[in-house]
């Protein structure tokens, strides 16, 4: 793959295929049938191959999908776990080998290959520090190589510090962003929210990324969002861009680096 291109895969929900030169990286894709799953799986569990990097944003079923990763702890044998390092302890009872697994928190990074993977904490709702350890259950990712940076913001809010991080970085090639907001409703059977789609928008508008997927959108019916109104919204606010794209599930789109 020539330098400064890429090609990236949306998997639904928050999940991203991403190749970059030699380097093929999966996060946050959630691969198991649920009842309450209204999307197909674009990839079964066990035809997932050739995956180098395999990235969990957090600790919940549809980031890190553990029977999935169960499975592709025995058949993505070269492949690496990243993931918060709060739960090291927790995914490496009886799911993943330790020598296989990179805990990272907020402000780490870590060389993988020939990609470089940089952790941003993330709230969802709450950045829920642990006092003891310093650690975050919730992680955002700035996966670097082959000439491009791309964010996958996982599932947060914004928060105070949280751009300039971000900003710090690099400039962004490609970003993937949550819509689907937050409310009494999901709160109360806890089910922690992210941005809404407004608050996506400005963060869009000021980190400025070349191209901009709204995501979390799609998957169940009652914590879903609207795209067609991020894009519309972000497109009246920030005629200049980002440019919008929204994703067709599994279906390729061509990155290539700023000039």
């Amino acid at each position: 793959m020539p330098y400064g291109t890429g090609l990236l895969w949306w998997l639904g929900q928050m999940g991203l295929l991403i190749k970059l030169g030699n380097t093929l990286l999966c996060v946050d894709y959630f691969a198991s049938e649920t009842p309450s799953r209204r999307t197909k799986i674009p990839i079964p569990v066990g035809e997932l191959e050739g995956v180098n990097v395999i990235l969990g944003s957090h600790d919940h079923s549809d980031h890190i999908d553990r029977p999935a990763w169960r499975v592709w702890n025995k058949t993505c044998r070269g492949a690496k776990f990243v993931f918060p390092r709060m739960h090291f302890s927790s995914l490496t009872n009886g799911i993943l080998d330790a020598d296989k697994c990179i805990g990272l928190n907020d402000g780490e990074s870590v060389c993988i290959g020939d990609v470089r993977v940089h952790a941003v904490a993330a709230a969802h709702e709450f950045l829920a520090k642990d006092a003891e350890t310093g650690l975050y259950p919730c992680l955002q990712y700035v996966i670097e190589g082959n000439g491009l940076r791309i964010y996958h913001a996982g599932d947060t809010l914004r928060y105070e510090g949280m751009l300039p991080s971000l900003q710090r970085l690099g400039s962004i090639d490609a970003a993937l962003l949550p819509i689907n907001g937050r409310d009494a409703v999901r709160y109360a059977r806890n089910c922690i929210g992210n941005m809404t789609y407004q608050e996506a928008t400005d963060l869009a508008g000021e980190l400025r990324p070349a191209l901009v997927i709204p995501g979390h959108w799609d998957m169940f019916r009652d914590n879903s969002g609207d795209p067609e109104a991020f894009k519309a919204y972000l497109e009246v606010k920030y005629p200049l861009g980002p440019k919008c794209i929204i994703p067709e599930c599994a279906k390729p789109i061509r990155l290539s680096a700023r000039i």
